[in-house]
């Protein structure tokens, strides 16, 4: 396989999806509007060959919460960050294990420590805190009620 230069495909991208923001440092990072996540994700799936999520991880900004996404082709040292923003007091994104069956542990843990919900995931539940642990520790709000430990 012998794919496009980056940022060619950014500039396909640009020009498919006009909303989407692009860092300008040549990062490969790229910002999607939630209404817009599945068909993108799926485009740069199966046109472009982005065939290995490597990570997704969520972000509390105080006023926002983001979601990030770190794809990549295995055979090539392309790699893109895909992030969108969620609204802080309702955080719902669509799930990505339909088009990455790597996402279900990723987004379980997201869901866990941030409390991002992942419409249509297919077993969202805690997969690292105890199912009556109460709020999410990785939220800036989070009230954490105790010490260190001896």
């Amino acid at each position: 396989m012998n794919p496009k230069p980056l940022e060619e495909i950014i500039e396909e991208l640009k020009t498919r999806y006009p909303g989407i923001e692009v860092a300008e440092s040549g990062s490969g990072s790229i910002t999607v509007t939630v209404d817009q996540l599945v068909a993108f994700m799926r485009e740069i799936k199966e046109k472009y060959h982005f065939n290995y999520l490597t990570n997704v991880t969520g972000v509390d900004y105080r006023d926002y919460f983001e979601v990030v996404y770190n794809v990549s082709i295995v055979e090539q040292p392309h790699m893109l960050h895909i992030k969108t923003r969620l609204d802080r007091h309702n955080p719902v994104v669509p799930s990505m294990v339909p088009i990455w069956g790597g996402a279900i542990w990723q987004e379980r843990e997201v869901y866990d420590l941030l409390g991002i919900t992942f419409e249509g995931h297919p077993d969202l539940r805690r997969i690292l805190l105890d199912d009556q642990w109460e709020g999410h520790p990785l939220r800036k709000d989070y009230q954490w009620e105790g010490g260190r430990e001896s």
